[in-house]
Parts: structure tokens; sequence; C-alpha cells
């Protein structure tokens, strides 16, 4: 990881952890060292502080009896639950977006996060983060607190996910391609058709990290 700026320590700092963690760098289990950490990003140890508590909030590191933290180990079971639940929250908000008689802003946004998606990428965390840019601009666009702010509380755990299986899966899963179909529905004010659609799509992403886990069973 490089060192870090310190005229925006605190932003980039989270964000060299976030890819960190996305791309394996810092795998699954590993415990974080706050004073090597710090000398290596080169930041104090209470600014490293508050960026690793904002990656714990999101589900990315976890604390054991001593308080320590660690990269979060997500298990197959975890996975199956964590799609689930996006699923269900996605859904309603493409209900909700499509039920709208102007949706050409809407389609305009995730149109923009599509191309984003389509770009060539500088590694994976930078991947996962375009992939979950799109999915939370969906949230977004539903006009429903709740629902954004219950995405937002498993999109750390998705990331997570994503890591525990690695690359191959994480590259298959955040392909624009994947995504094309979700516009053209919302275009369409297909509501129906881009919820079917959804449960789908996260069925099949949660059983991609599943089958590069090692456990082929089929999400419930």
């Amino acid at each position: 990881m490089r060192p870090v700026d310190r005229t925006t320590r605190r932003e980039q700092i989270l964000e060299v952890l976030r890819a960190a963690v996305s791309d394996g760098t810092l795998a699954p289990g590993v415990h974080l060292a706050e004073v090597e950490l710090s000398e290596q990003l080169g930041v104090s140890r209470g600014t490293l502080r508050e960026a690793l508590r904002h990656l714990q909030q999101d589900g990315l590191l976890v604390p054991d009896n001593r308080g320590r933290l660690s990269v979060r180990v997500v298990s197959a079971h975890e996975v199956a639950d964590i799609f689930a639940v996006r699923a269900a929250l996605e859904a309603l908000a493409a209900e909700q977006v499509c039920s709208r008689q102007d949706r050409s802003g809407a389609v305009a946004v995730l149109e923009d996060r599509l191309a984003a998606m389509a770009q060539p990428a500088a590694d994976m965390g930078e991947r996962v983060t375009r992939d979950l840019a799109f999915h939370e601009a969906l949230c977004t666009l539903s006009g429903n607190d709740v629902l954004h702010a219950s995405w937002r509380n498993v999109s750390g755990l998705a990331r997570a996910a994503v890591t525990a299986a690695g690359p191959s899966a994480a590259l298959a899963n955040t392909a624009a391609a994947r995504h094309a179909p979700l516009v053209a529905l919302v275009r369409d004010g297909d509501g129906e058709g881009a919820q079917r659609f959804l449960r789908q799509h996260m069925a099949e992403a949660a059983q991609n990290l599943l089958t590069q886990m090692g456990d082929g069973s089929t999400p419930s």
C-alpha cells in the first residue's frame, strides 16, 4: 500500500484500506496492526483509527475479544443471506423507480453508472466500487431513505463477500453486460420484469461467489 498525502489523509486512508481489503492485499482474517499500518501509510494512529472505525461500521472489519480489528471472514451461509437481502431491497427500489411517469432522469443516472462500469479499472477494488455505485444509485433513485440506509448497511458485507471469493467471481459479477438489462427494464417502466431480473441477478451473483469459495450449493 502506498503512503498517503497528508492534505487529504483521512479520505485517502479510507480509500487505500478499502481497496486493500477489496483486492485481497489485506486478506480475510488478517489482523490489522495499528503501529505498522500508521507507519506504512505515514499518518498518526489517531487518524488511522478513524478510518478503521469507518470500515468496521461498513462491516469490512470485526473486533476480537480484546478489541483488535481484523478483516472480516464471510461464510458461505452469510453470502446467501447478504444477496437475498440485497435482492429484496433492490427489487423494491426498482419497483418504485419504474412506477414513475417520468423516468428519464433515473435512466440517465443508471446509464452513467453503467458506462463507468464498462471502463477499464485500475484494480479489483475499483471494479467492485463501481458495481456497488450502480446498485446504490438504484436505491437512491427510489426516494426511499429507509431502503437506502438499509442497503448501505449491507453493502459493506457484500464487498467483504466478494473479497472472500476472490477476483474471478468479482470479474464475473461486476461486468457491465450483466447490468445493462436492468437499465432497459427501468426505461420501459417494467417493474415486474425489473424485480424478476434483480432476484435472478443476485442469485447468480451469490452462486458465483459460492462456487469460488468452494461451496457449490444453490442459495436458498
